[in-house]
């Protein structure tokens, strides 16, 4: 690891994402609400008073205040073994900064700077979700609590004073578009969600959006998946009956938490004999994916993950170069004052 600042409190940055690792080893580091509670319980407040722990479909990121190299290397250590990586596979994709640095990335990451759809709008709320995780769990202090405010404050100021989200994109967008440019109009096509929260929401509304009307949604809890049903004025479908309907559908959305993939090649293959000549298409927005990825390898299937649709929307980003790089001096002015503000308040 980096040698801490020389001044002020043991600020860290700490984890990997889309920019260093590919999405079969995220899919290992994903840490659901229970590992976070697990990596909470071995470690405490002994040298780690202040922890927040961001985990998404494209990033495992740990920001918090240690009291010195030796607790960041305990971290590395918990986060390894509960995650499964040995420490010399995670050093050759960690992401790991400190001080200002690390407040750079916070605000960067919160303003969709580092996001793998740019200037995506998800981020900001799965960033708020994070800190207030470390509240309800005492691992907010002084230096989180305005490190993370101030960051909210920074990126909403570089999301209002530049171009940064014109030409928005979004998963639920993206997978859309492509749909439409496999199916052309999706008024007919049927379409099943497989995972009914936010995003698997967010993707039903912009099928909706695009003229699609035969949604059905399936999901491990029957009441959300009727919930989101009536909202949508689709239908719902028993998620242990999934894989017998699969030929009914031409499109199928994979967005649940499940920690291994819940369509499997073999179900799809009988699925492909039911449709005949039938193209089938697989978005899967899940981490860890939904859909095996020999799915891919069937004749008429198409699978397209989320490391697919990036490099699909990547094809816009040249025309915002510009506002990406004002963006980032916007960032890095506005942590490096915060920093600042840190040091005189909390440092050495």
């Amino acid at each position: 690891m980096s040698p801490a600042p020389s001044a002020g409190p043991l600020l860290f940055h700490l984890g990997a994402s889309h920019h260093t690792a590919p999405l079969a080893v995220r899919e290992k580091l994903a840490l659901p609400p229970a590992r976070v509670a697990e990596l909470r319980a071995r470690l405490g407040a002994a040298g780690l008073p202040e922890l927040a722990v961001l985990n998404t479909c494209n990033r495992v990121e740990l920001y918090g205040v240690a009291s010195g190299e030796a607790a960041l290397f305990s971290l590395e250590g918990a986060f390894c073994e509960l995650t499964g990586i040995s420490r010399d596979d995670f050093a050759a994709i960690r992401a790991h900064a400190t001080g200002p640095a690390a407040i750079r990335h916070l605000v960067a990451v919160a303003a969709g700077l580092e996001s793998q759809l740019l200037g995506e709008n998800e981020i900001f709320g799965q960033v708020k979700d994070a800190y207030a995780e470390a509240q309800s769990a005492g691992h907010a202090g002084p230096v989180l609590n305005r490190v993370f405010q101030k960051a909210f404050q920074a990126a909403k100021h570089i999301r209002t004073h530049t171009r940064l989200t014109e030409g928005q994109v979004s998963v639920a967008n993206v997978a859309v578009e492509l749909a439409a440019t496999i199916f052309g109009d999706l008024a007919s096509a049927r379409v099943l969600l497989l995972g009914a929260g936010d995003i698997g929401e967010k993707t039903a509304k912009a099928f909706r959006s695009r003229g699609a009307a035969a949604l059905t949604v399936s999901n491990r809890t029957p009441e959300r998946a009727f919930a989101l049903a009536q909202a949508l004025d689709a239908t719902a479908l028993p998620f242990e009956h999934f894989t017998r309907h699969l030929g009914d559908y031409d499109i199928v959305v994979g967005s649940t938490a499940a920690p291994e993939a819940v369509v499997r090649a073999a179900d799809v293959a009988t699925a492909r004999e039911k449709r005949r000549a039938e193209p089938l298409l697989f978005l899967d927005l899940a981490l860890p994916r939904d859909v095996e990825p020999a799915v891919a390898r069937l004749d008429n299937v198409y699978l397209y993950n989320l490391d697919d649709l990036a490099k699909i929307a990547a094809q816009n980003l040249a025309a915002r170069e510009a506002e990406v790089a004002r963006a980032r001096a916007l960032a890095a002015e506005k942590a490096d004052a915060l920093w600042r503000q840190i040091l005189a308040r909390h440092g050495a």
